[in-house]
């Protein structure tokens, strides 16, 4: 979905990059960790106005989702106690359909040949029956392997090479360090600041390895605070409350760190829980733009080799192919998906996407207060 919003507003209707460099960078970030659509947002800001544009673009992008998802945190122990599940009834599917037109979207943009077809209902096939993290990246590489057979595409780039600043990647490595550090040392001799101290460590530790999307990290944050933990820091059901409400707000998946951050801590008072918050925010997307700013100079050097180039074609291929399955295991996971309410409203986001020019906030409030007064 954001990745379809960001070639219509982008591309068609502001015209900051072309069709061809948002294609380029959406298979550049697909090789990193990280959130990639908040790399691919940063990397458009970066491409308009450098450094500073892309902090502020991530600054503005990442806020609004990181502060809903911090005040949910002070609101979930409340919402346990008022039934308002009904509301959402409708944001699974919905779900769907977004994905459903995003993936059709991508379709058009990317799968021009019959090779990129067959690469795309691969990755599609792989993707829906073996659900693994390591799939993803798997695929990434076996997609830019195959699209390599051809010969006939060869790139045309004039721009020339530019030099790689190593200042981002040496802060990232330094902090990761520093954090592990400071994160054994806390826990070994049990300091009062430990947990917001161990909360960092692990958010940009999840930051700098995640590959796949919000799905994933969704995944190991449960592992690490509600299952592995000898004392579970929140309980089960508050944490999928928080992973549910994730999918229904603005912005990026990864912004539900804010509410784990401020679960985390809300044992320590509020002041405390807000610090989770904010801890969690930091943490998880810090590693994503030092990465990015870092490998992408790289990228555009590498990109003119014509390995490279054809390389972006099969990856691309099989981004739409993960995006396929991802919207059929979607819609799998509704447990009542196969109620007409529950198909009209996939079908009802398809098309309003398709044919008509309503803003997707606005259809997500319609659906919001469908499940209200249905």
């Amino acid at each position: 979905m954001h990745f379809v919003r960001m070639h219509k507003l982008f591309v068609q209707k502001q015209r900051y990059i072309s069709e061809q460099e948002l294609l380029e960078i959406n298979a550049f970030v697909q090789l990193l960790p990280g959130a990639s659509s908040t790399q691919l947002l940063t990397l458009i800001g970066y491409k308009r106005g450098g450094v500073i544009l892309a902090i502020l673009t991530l600054l503005l992008w990442i806020l609004p989702a990181c502060v809903l998802m911090g005040l949910f945190s002070f609101l979930v122990l409340y919402l346990d106690k008022v039934n308002v599940s009904y509301v959402f009834r409708f944001v699974q599917p919905m779900a769907v359909g977004f994905l459903a037109f995003s993936a059709f979207k991508t379709f058009k943009i990317s799968i021009k040949h019959p090779a990129t077809f067959f690469i795309m209902l691969g990755a599609t096939l792989i993707t829906y029956f073996i659900q693994s993290p390591w799939v993803f990246p798997s695929l990434i590489i076996a997609g830019s392997i195959v699209s390599n057979f051809s010969d006939k595409r060869i790139p045309d780039f004039k721009e020339k090479s530019k030099p790689v600043n190593w200042n981002n990647f040496s802060l990232f490595a330094v902090i990761f360090i520093i954090a592990g550090l400071l994160s054994e040392y806390a826990r070994y001799h049990n300091i009062p600041l430990r947990k917001p101290i161990s909360l960092f460590e692990n958010f940009y530790r999840f930051g700098s390895i995640v590959f796949g999307g919000g799905s994933v990290l969704i995944t190991m944050m449960f592992e690490q605070y509600v299952i592995r933990a000898k004392t579970p820091y929140m309980g089960s059901s508050d944490f999928l409350t928080g992973a549910g409400m994730v999918q229904a707000f603005p912005g990026p998946i990864f912004s539900i760190a804010s509410f784990v951050g401020g679960m985390v801590l809300k044992d320590m008072g509020p002041q405390f829980q807000i610090l989770g918050c904010v801890i969690g925010s930091i943490g998880i997307f810090l590693p994503s733009l030092l990465l990015v700013l870092f490998f992408y100079p790289i990228w555009n050097n590498l990109k003119k080799h014509v390995i490279v180039f054809r390389a972006m074609e099969g990856i691309n291929a099989v981004v739409v192919g993960i995006m396929i399955a991802a919207t059929i295991l979607l819609f799998m996971s509704i447990p009542t998906r196969f109620e007409w309410m529950n198909m009209v409203a996939v079908v009802v986001t398809f098309l309003l996407l398709q044919l008509t020019r309503i803003p997707s906030p606005i259809i997500v409030v319609g659906f919001l207060i469908m499940g209200w007064l249905l």
